[in-house]
């Protein structure tokens, strides 16, 4: 049997193979071990026990071993020993445990945001590839959703993650939210056919001014003026990088705010129609539901608008190489899955705040390492307008927890 092995690059297919690198992680566990290699004798035992203080002499033996003596502060009257009970420091003991838990956490923390960077790095990079040479983003959703589904399924089907139990009610309260969902990522797919990686992240930047406007008008969630003024920059930003974009297209840029408003409007129907306790659930699992559930919407669409078009003998009779479409498809879908899988378990451990300002650096990095893999062209004035675009997402993410202060009567 042969393996060929594949390295990314800007356009398909690809020919330079390298060798797989393996990691190799060497454990070395600490064994500890202590011994009592001493017993305290008494001659005189008394039917009534009374309680006894001993104090560590250790100057008489260089041995590891410690003898114990009584001090005779603590001999009665009688010759009798007089034990009192010492206390024990709890920072001895649990002071060392608590700096490595909290170590441990930190580096679990910072791992999982480091996945949630390099996930959303080669979905992109995949995705912009397969829709570069293959036109049709909706069958490309559909196959992004079909994965999702897989995966839900295995891990529910193997109790990798407890399977929900759930009713009529509640699916249908979810219902909205799958739809929302499937538009969101139906049009950053359709932006992403059009238009640079780099362009369509700089507009979905945007999210928080639709974020906003969708909370004041469904929810009554009037912004600060704080909110208000962090909307300008990115504002701006998002208009002075559109004028200056290379790869401009109305198309691409109306797809890419189209998704904006479908994922924000998914947060403000989850905040509307998920809010009885008995209809909770934990971030997971909903996102597992919401997959299920899109990729039954989205099939009967995809067949109707596009057709059946990822067969191979269509792939070959339209001259591309079907096995790289193929691969690079399955694992735009894989990565799709596993960094939203990754920022949901973040934000079980963060503050929204917290998660809000790392979504706002995986945008940064996702554009910067766009711009360098596609080696987009982009000018200062464009770099300018996304860069204070980005600033702006950012300031936004600081100032939204500012509450405004409460009026005296």
């Amino acid at each position: 049997m042969q393996s060929v092995a594949f390295t990314l690059s800007p356009s398909l297919p690809l020919r330079t193979p390298h060798a797989p690198r393996s990691n190799s992680l060497r454990f070395h566990p600490l064994s500890l071990s202590a011994s009592k290699s001493d017993a305290v004798t008494s001659n005189a035992i008394s039917s009534s026990f009374t309680r006894r203080a001993w104090a560590l002499d250790s100057s008489s033996s260089s041995s590891s071993a410690f003898k114990f003596r009584p001090r005779t502060s603590d001999l009665d009257a009688g010759g009798r020993f007089e034990a009192r009970a010492a206390s024990v420091p709890e920072s001895a003991s649990g002071g060392d445990s608590a700096a490595s838990g909290s170590l441990f956490k930190t580096l679990e923390l910072g791992s999982l945001f480091g996945l949630w960077y390099l996930f959303n790095i080669y979905f992109n990079i995949y995705n912009k590839q397969v829709l570069k040479v293959y036109h049709f983003p909706v069958t490309v959703t559909l196959v992004q959703f079909a994965v999702g589904t897989v995966l839900v399924s295995f891990m529910w089907g193997l109790n990798l993650y407890k399977r929900p139990k759930i009713t009529g009610a509640q699916l249908a309260a979810i219902l909205p939210l799958a739809l929302v969902h499937t538009l969101g990522n139906l049009f950053t797919n359709m932006s992403l056919g059009k238009v640079a990686v780099s362009f369509t992240h700089t507009i979905k930047a945007m999210e928080p001014f639709f974020s906003v406007v969708l909370s004041a008008m469904f929810l009554g969630e009037m912004p600060t003026p704080w909110v208000v003024g962090s909307l300008v920059p990115i504002v701006g930003g998002v208009a002075l990088a559109s004028v200056t974009e290379a790869s401009f297209n109305w198309a691409g840029f109306w797809s890419a705010m189209a998704s904006n408003v479908s994922n924000q409007s998914r947060n403000v129907l989850s905040k509307k129609v998920m809010v009885k306790k008995e209809d909770a659930m934990d971030n997971i699992t909903l996102f597992s539901i919401i997959t299920v559930m899109s990729f039954f919407l989205l099939a009967p669409v995809a067949f109707v608008m596009e057709g059946v078009k990822f067969t191979p003998a269509y792939l070959q009779s339209a001259g591309l190489n079907m096995r790289q479409v193929y691969i690079r498809s399955l694992l735009a879908a894989l990565c799709f899955h596993a960094y939203q899988q990754v920022s949901y378990m973040i934000l079980q451990r963060v503050s929204p705040v917290t998660h809000s300002v790392g979504n706002c650096v995986k945008r940064v990095v996702v554009i910067v390492s766009s711009v360098i893999f596609f080696q987009t062209p982009v000018s200062p004035v464009n770099a300018f307008g996304t860069a204070v675009a980005l600033a702006g997402v950012f300031l936004y993410s600081r100032v939204k927890r500012i509450k405004p202060k409460a009026k005296t009567a």
